[in-house]
């Protein structure tokens, strides 16, 4: 499925689910930068690995570009949503 703005590549997925380490990475071939808005979808049967184990595996994602629009939708939603974290309220009561 190639759009002017999407495109294929080889991906490398690195899955892990232990005590220590929980986690599923995606690093894209030729280090392709995604910005706000951008979606990549990883191709492929789900992963589904037993705890305790660590695995990597190698998949075709899909890279699609936002446009401009959508580009500045998504880092006015994520600076919105980054200030929620910096309010901080008074309250007139006191702790006893």
């Amino acid at each position: 499925m190639s759009t002017p703005r999407s495109f294929d590549t080889v991906c490398r997925i690195a899955v892990a689910q232990s005590d220590e380490h929980f986690h599923a990475h995606v690093e894209l071939d030729d280090d392709i930068a995604i910005h706000p808005g951008d979606t990549v979808r990883v191709h492929g049967d789900p992963i589904q690995i037993a705890f305790g184990e660590t695995a990597h595996y190698e998949r075709t994602a899909t890279v699609t570009r936002a446009g401009p629009l959508l580009r500045g939708w998504t880092r006015l939603a994520a600076y919105l949503d980054l200030k929620e974290l910096y309010e901080v309220s008074f309250s007139a009561g006191s702790l006893k």
